[in-house]
């Protein structure tokens, strides 16, 4: 079983150890309006500091089926929004030199094309290939939908193509399940929760929220190109303290 809750809103909120948001890793110097842009060395020293407390992170499937097992204590989820090209070139390494596995979430219905929901600069996303090739290393695919939308008061016909559609596509490629959900810029309304739940997958992740938290709604913590090995430790001191997970992690 789950460590649970009840929530507000009436879901079981499901209390977790922390989840990490990435996007883009990369050397890259240039604009980064959007803060999406961790610098390799950053996520290595990252990786460090979880390994120098313990921790090992796992793909955001790993960590729910360890919780299922009540294994998960010295767990950390880590996760890389939108299915950049550099996750291959900067991230993966970085991974498994630290023997860390992750969850790639990947914008279905822009394989091979660019970032082109942002303003400038574009940034090029992981092909067919490449999907694969990130599966292969034994990393997990996630969807972020088909085009990156905005997903509340979308309407239904929208919701079915962007969640239902875009895991078809990834799976199709893969040959294999797609278990999990990222709602773009972390927004999600009843309609859409709903309609990730009726698509088959196993649960979602959003961005900072903690209401309900359910399966389908699970938090995560950002984290900015500037974050310091200090930023990560007060980001999960911050989530143990909210879903009451004090000595768990």
């Amino acid at each position: 079983m789950f460590h649970e809750a009840a929530s507000s809103a009436g879901q079981v909120r499901l209390t977790t150890p922390p989840v990490f948001m990435y996007h883009s890793i990369s050397p890259s110097g240039g604009p980064d309006p959007h803060r999406l842009r961790v610098h390799p060395d950053r996520l290595d020293r990252h990786l460090r500091l979880l390994r120098r407390l313990g921790l090992r992170g796992v793909s955001l499937s790993e960590l729910l089926r360890a919780q299922e097992r009540r294994e998960a204590h010295r767990l950390v989820g880590l996760t890389f929004d939108d299915g950049y090209t550099d996750y291959l070139e900067h991230a993966l390494p970085v991974l498994q030199h630290h023997g860390m596995t992750s969850t790639l979430y990947v914008v279905a219905g822009r394989l091979g094309g660019t970032n082109e929901w942002d303003e400038a600069p574009r940034l090029d996303l992981v092909d067919a290939d490449q999907v694969r090739a990130v599966a292969a290393a034994g990393q997990e695919i996630g969807s972020h939908t088909m085009t990156h939308p905005h997903l509340p008061r979308a309407g239904a016909s929208a919701l079915l193509e962007e969640i239902s559609g875009s895991r078809e596509v990834l799976q199709d490629v893969l040959q294999s399940a797609v278990p999990g959900f990222c709602y773009p810029y972390g927004e999600f309304d009843d309609a859409a929760r709903e309609a990730v739940r009726a698509a088959g997958y196993d649960h979602g992740c959003v961005i900072g929220d903690y209401a309900p938290g359910d399966r389908f709604t699970l938090p995560r913590c950002y984290i900015s190109p500037r974050d310091t090995s200090a930023h990560l430790v007060a980001r999960m001191a911050r989530h143990s303290l909210r879903l009451g997970l004090r000595g768990r992690l």
